[in-house]
């Protein structure tokens, strides 16, 4: 009886860890990679390690440049950055995570209401997402139901206006945000050298009306061409990358009036450079004291000292992202590590970062993958 017993206590126990084992939860976070291409693919991050392991292509999508998670949910979005040319519209897709292998099954896509949708930004009180138009010109909110599926575009706002580079024939809206009060979106505008700020009601997900003569719009110098923003996490700031320029402005926000002031503008090209100038992505640590940009020209992250007082930034840095055409970087969440997607080389670079100095080091690590645009680090 006792042996008896003790066999099927030994059998349970041995059942019970194979089944731990089964349900485990690979290790390291999922990352998905956006590309100029037509799939997403996804890989693991070991945040201890600064590593990255491939699962490969995930999902189909016809042009994914931009991802967002959904807080709370397993479920991510990306764009569809389609009919740049104005033959089609862009979109947005929803996708459910398997957390153990990384898949992905779309559980919505809907049209964005206008070409090229770029740039995404998920109000998580409100639970909208704000879609930029690239090629419309125009900025697009959509409903999203607690599953994370999307509903019909509840607004959409064309813009106006160009600028004198040969690719500011009209507007072009590259990015959005709403701000930290979550009264005002915003537009960054590379194709008429504006910086948008629209109303922003969270009852109804929608934008307020638009005029183009509002005051309220920053109005940024000729020919800059506005692309990416970030918020300081610690002080009423939001700095923009220029795309033509390859500028990064620091500017004032008064959440009350919402309006924008320029603090400083400062280049992030190196001295002497001869090349076309292009800042891709821009970023601010969680502790709001670094400010690091990525520079197309020269294939490098800038990395810059914050003023306490003002925001403004000195830079303190400039390093190799570690292949060619840095058209996107993600800081994890631990603030360890920098994640720069190099298209031309077709390489995610994996860089340390000191997080007292703020500097940047190559870790050695690195992901290879086909034209990759943008490195989503889910949390999940």
């Amino acid at each position: 009886m006792n042996f008896t017993r003790r066999a099927l206590l030994g059998a349970s126990l041995c059942l019970a860890l194979a089944s731990g084992v089964q349900a485990q939860k690979p290790a390291g976070q999922l990352v998905y990679i956006g590309m100029h291409g037509d799939k997403i693919t996804a890989a693991r991050f070991d945040p201890a390690k600064g590593t990255l392991e491939s699962i490969g292509p995930v999902a189909g999508n016809a042009r994914p440049t931009w991802g967002l998670r959904m807080p709370g949910q397993p479920v991510i979005f990306f764009n569809e950055e389609a009919g740049n040319g104005g033959d089609a519209q862009g979109g947005v897709q929803a996708y459910r995570v398997n957390t153990a292998t990384g898949a992905l099954d779309k559980i919505s896509d809907v049209r964005a209401g206008g070409g090229g949708t770029t740039h995404l930004w998920y109000d998580a009180p409100s639970r909208t997402m704000l879609a930029a138009n690239y090629g419309g010109g125009s900025l697009a909110t959509i409903p999203v139901g607690a599953d994370g599926t999307l509903g019909a575009v509840a607004s959409l706002t064309k813009f106006i206006g160009s600028g004198p580079h040969k690719r500011q024939g009209s507007p072009h809206a590259h990015g959005v945000s709403v701000d930290p009060s979550g009264k005002w979106a915003l537009v960054s505008d590379l194709g008429s050298d504006r910086v948008w700020v629209l109303p922003f009601d969270r009852k109804t997900g929608k934008v307020g009306a638009y005029d183009a003569t509002s005051p309220q719009h920053y109005v940024a110098p000729f020919g800059t061409g506005p692309r990416h923003m970030a918020w300081s996490p610690v002080r009423p700031v939001l700095y923009v990358a220029d795309e033509l320029t390859a500028d990064v402005d620091t500017l004032a926000w008064d959440a009350v009036k919402g309006r924008l002031t320029l603090v400083q503008s400062l280049s992030t090209n190196a001295a002497g450079f001869k090349g076309e100038a292009s800042a891709s992505e821009v970023a601010v640590s969680r502790n709001g004291r670094f400010v690091y940009v990525a520079n197309r020209g020269d294939s490098t992250i800038v990395v810059h000292k914050v003023d306490p007082k003002t925001g403004a930034l000195t830079r303190i840095q400039r390093l190799s992202s570690g292949g060619r055409m840095p058209w996107h970087f993600t800081l994890d969440g631990t603030g360890r590590w920098l994640l720069a997607a190099n298209r031309d080389s077709n390489r995610v670079n994996v860089l340390a970062i000191n997080p007292v100095t703020g500097m940047l080091s190559d870790s050695g690590h690195s992901l290879e993958t086909k034209q990759p645009v943008h490195v989503l680090m889910s949390g999940l």
